[in-house]
């Protein structure tokens, strides 16, 4: 059985508009910088789940009827305050670093940022959403090579409406691991420029990514400015997450 595998560069392929009948696609999402790497750091640490939402007020709901939940997220980049929320300041931001067994062990999260949760919500339907990053790549690839599968779609949550060249990366070191590991593939263009520009780069990953416009962002800010080396961290965590019927993001055992 010949699996296609292809890449969505930029939001404007996966929001509104999109047609595609994602019942046999299995979808991947990345959000390296940060998103998806702080969900995988979150499950690693112990927190229970995480439920992304796109908005701050559906997260504020949820906590209303679930007070025991941390809300997590952020929005240009920093910590949701009191300011954008009416009063109430969320105990997370989006920085992996902050998700530490200590303050998430045991916990349920809620939450929202500005691409990366919504790219996750945007795959509604798919037969199988599975959140990707370097820090469980290899234990991801394993898991998309354990069965057959009709479709893969790797998706790019990207920055504002553009795309985000530490996603593209992330999805071409997916596609080469699956070349090496994986099923019989059928790789679409998106997926062999993916795959070309990875290859192109990772002999030095750092640097490459350095020059991303969320890399620079994050590395003149002297609090988060770390968050770059630790979501660069190939194959930190052994595990597998996956968004399940209620579109809650759990390690999958």
């Amino acid at each position: 059985m010949t699996c296609e595998v292809g890449v969505l560069f930029t939001p404007a392929e996966y929001r509104g508009g999109r047609t595609d009948d994602l019942s046999d696609t299995t979808c991947v999402v990345f959000d390296i910088l940060r998103a998806t790497s702080t969900m995988v750091t979150a499950l690693a640490a112990g927190a229970t789940g995480l439920l992304p939402v796109g908005e701050i007020s559906e997260a504020l709901e949820y906590r209303r009827q679930q007070p025991d939940v941390l809300l997590a997220g952020e929005r240009g980049g920093q910590r949701i305050g009191a300011a954008l929320t009416g009063g109430r300041e969320f105990e997370l931001g989006n920085s992996p670093r902050e998700f530490t067994p200590a303050r998430v062990a045991g916990k349920f999260i809620v939450t929202t940022t500005t691409n990366g949760t919504r790219a996750l919500r945007a795959c509604a339907g798919a037969e199988e959403v599975v959140v990707g990053s370097f820090l469980n790549l290899s234990a991801t690839a394993r898991h998309l090579g354990s069965r057959p599968r009709n479709r893969i779609c790797l998706v790019c949550a990207g920055t504002g409406e553009e795309t985000a060249l530490e996603d593209l990366l992330a999805a071409g070191a997916l596609c080469e691991q699956l070349q090496v590991t994986g099923p019989t593939l059928a790789f679409r263009d998106s997926a062999v420029i993916a795959r070309g520009a990875f290859l192109q780069a990772r002999a030095n990953l750092a640097d490459a990514v350095g020059q991303s416009r969320n890399a620079r962002h994050l590395l003149r800010l002297p609090e988060l400015q770390e968050d770059v080396g630790f979501c660069l961290r190939l194959d930190a965590f052994d595990l597998v997450a996956v968004s399940d019927a209620e579109k809650v993001v759990r390690r999958r055992s």
